[in-house]
C-alpha cells in the first residue's frame, strides 16, 4: 500500500504516464525515420523495442528499489506504474511473470503467460470484429 495520499499517488502515476506515452510515440517516430516506413509496415519494430526496453527498465527499477529497501513508493508510482506503464504495459506483465517464476510458481506463471497473450489477442480480435460489424 502506498504511503502517499490517494491524490498524490494518482498525480505521480498521471505525470509518469504522460511522459511514458509521449516517449512511446516518439520512439515509433524515430524508428520509422531510422528504418523507413516499409520496414515498419512489415514488422512491429517499435512495439518490440519499447516492450523489450520497458521490461529491462522495470527490472532495473524494481531491483534498485528492492535494494534501497525504503522510500521507493513515489518512485515506484512515478517511474514504474506511470512512466513505464505509459511506455509499455508489457513491462508490468514481464515483472509479474518473473515474480511468479522466482517464487517457484511455474504452473501459475505458464498459465498467466498463456492467458495474457491468448485473452489479449482474442479480446483485440473480437473488439475489432465487433466495431467492424457495427460500423
Amino acid at each position: 500500500m502506498s504511503s502517499l495520499s490517494p491524490f498524490a499517488a494518482t498525480v505521480n502515476v498521471a505525470i509518469g504516464g504522460a511522459f511514458g506515452a509521449a516517449l512511446r510515440y516518439q520512439t515509433g517516430r524515430a524508428m520509422t525515420g531510422w528504418l523507413g516506413a516499409p520496414a515498419m509496415s512489415v514488422f512491429p519494430w517499435a512495439t518490440l523495442a519499447v516492450n523489450a526496453l520497458g521490461s529491462l527498465l522495470i527490472g532495473l527499477l524494481f531491483g534498485w528499489l528492492a535494494r534501497a529497501g525504503q522510500g521507493g513508493d513515489q518512485l515506484r508510482l512515478l517511474l514504474g506504474v506511470g512512466l513505464l506503464g505509459g511506455f509499455t504495459t508489457f513491462s508490468a506483465f514481464s515483472l509479474e511473470l518473473v515474480v511468479l517464476v522466482e517464487r517457484g510458481q511455474f504452473t501459475i506463471a505458464a498459465l498467466y503467460a498463456f492467458l495474457s497473450i491468448a485473452l489479449g489477442v482474442t479480446g483485440l480480435f473480437f473488439g475489432l470484429t465487433l466495431t467492424r460489424l457495427l460500423g
